[in-house]
């Protein structure tokens, strides 16, 4: 890669700690394409894409990035841009088609192939084995909304950890379990598409059971020392105002958007305020004793994706809904400042935010950045070249938050930067693109955009400036 300037608008020098775990990431069903080869079977992504009106232009992920024929190509980008680790996920349509029963060699020989890879070229491999895309069997037994599907997760944690567990030396269990299971079966905006608030609040608590069970599973098949982590997308709010009433629209918010993962994995419990929010839709009898217990498995360390702040007031949102307990008491106010393609606010002061929130709240808790970047209009110009300054801005300012966090006290260990590659990129199709490397979904041509070149340049030199 040739070198490109600096970021242009500060000369700040930002020096990371030695061993800064330096990465990026992507999603199974977003890049790999090849859906029905090597015995794939749908997976909720696959029957929510195809049908009318769910996603925009009727984009599917059949083919997607085409990382599954390419993943050579990709992995010399990785090596190219010098990152230290790769965060990838399993398919679990892949690994185990119907989400029971004995694993389908085909689909881990792919991710043995691709970890043997990896390492090969010296990138540490970081396993995500749920990013959204349940087999659709499971699904048609009710999905995460019942209890049965966290022990079948841990089966297939089980099969995956066994097989991977000398190649792999961190994984996560889940990827923001909020959207899989507030986006999903509340609001209905992604895959499987149900509007069932209570449904939803059913399925975060086997979210919590799933990952505790897995983490258990993974113990279990890895060697000792191994690492395992859970990803969140914790919201970073702020109240419109310090009145009483905006102060507690944050309250229900936090309670349902943050709280609801982070006290039983952390600390064994439901938040009693959420579960006084949420009495008119459940008694929460489906938490069983001992599932807050198991739910608490240590980990080794947690990540936070971050992309823009939340600010909340007083009112009503739309219907329906993915915030039970917050109905018609909260709604959502555009935060200043400039925007992104999807028209997400640019701020990274709340991924500061949350950082120290989570410096305060869980002393001593190891943190990874394990998503952060943001999707612009760029375009290949005539010459070939892709010049993206907005993203490269982008990037530069929240790293920076990250290091002025680890300076005031943050245990943050590492940053992956979203994304590798222009994907698939859910509801949205292909009219997105948050790749470093351009995509042309054509030819499924790679270039490497400017801002990739600048990030290589950061890793080169531990930091900014």
């Amino acid at each position: 890669m040739t070198a490109v300037d600096a970021h242009p608008q500060t000369a700040v020098t930002a020096r990371f700690p030695a061993g800064f775990r330096w990465g990026t990431a992507t999603a199974a069903y977003q890049i790999e394409g090849a859906a029905a080869e090597d015995g794939r079977t749908p997976s909720i992504w696959d029957t929510f894409s195809r049908t009318p009106g769910r996603v925009r232009n009727g984009d599917t992920g059949d083919i997607a990035a085409d990382h599954y024929h390419r993943m050579d190509e990709d992995v010399a980008l990785l090596k190219e841009l010098g990152v230290t680790d790769y965060r990838f996920s399993v398919s679990w349509s892949r690994v185990q088609p119907t989400g029971r029963g004995p694993a389908v060699q085909r689909g881990l020989d792919f991710y043995r192939r691709l970890t043997d890879a990896l390492l090969a070229a010296d990138i540490r491999p970081v396993a995500t084995l749920y990013h959204w895309d349940l087999p659709q069997e499971l699904e048609d037994a009710g999905g995460w909304p019942q209890r049965d599907t966290a022990g079948r997760f841990a089966e297939y944690a089980h099969l995956v950890g066994e097989a991977l567990g000398d190649r792999v030396a961190t994984w996560t269990t889940l990827n923001e379990p909020w959207c899989a299971a507030f986006l999903g079966y509340a609001s209905g905006v992604h895959a499987p598409g149900r509007t069932d608030p209570a449904a939803a609040l059913r399925a975060a608590h086997h979210f919590n059971l799933a990952h505790g069970l897995a983490t258990r599973a993974l113990r279990d098949t890895t060697p000792r020392g191994t690492e395992i982590s859970l990803t969140l997308n914790l919201h970073a709010l702020r109240p419109l105002t310090d009145t009483p009433a905006d102060l507690d629209a944050v309250r229900r918010i936090d309670a349902v958007g943050n709280r609801i993962f982070l006290d039983p994995v952390f600390h064994g419990r439901l938040p009693e305020d959420l579960v006084a929010d949420t009495a008119a839709l459940t008694d929460w009898s489906f938490v069983h004793d001992g599932d807050l217990q198991t739910a608490a498995a240590p980990i080794d360390s947690l990540g936070i994706n971050y992309y823009s702040p939340t600010v909340v007031a007083t009112g009503s949102s739309e219907t329906p809904s993915p915030w039970p307990g917050a109905e018609g008491r909260v709604r959502f106010v555009p935060a200043p400042g400039p925007r992104t393609a999807m028209d997400w606010p640019v701020d990274a002061d709340g991924l500061y935010e949350l950082l120290t929130r989570l410096r305060d709240e869980l002393p001593g808790t190891p943190l990874m950045v394990t998503e952060n970047g943001a999707a612009y209009d760029d375009y290949a110009d005539p010459s070939g070249a892709v010049h993206d300054p907005e993203r490269v801005a982008y990037l530069h300012s929240h790293l920076g938050a990250v290091h002025r966090a680890i300076t005031d006290g943050a245990q943050v260990r590492g940053y992956f930067l979203w994304s590798l590659l222009d994907n698939f990129e859910w509801a949205y199709g292909y009219s997105k693109r948050f790749g470093v490397v351009h995509v042309d979904f054509a030819t499924q041509r790679r270039t490497v955009k400017d801002s990739a070149r600048w990030y290589a340049q950061v890793i080169g030199r531990g930091g900014l400036g």
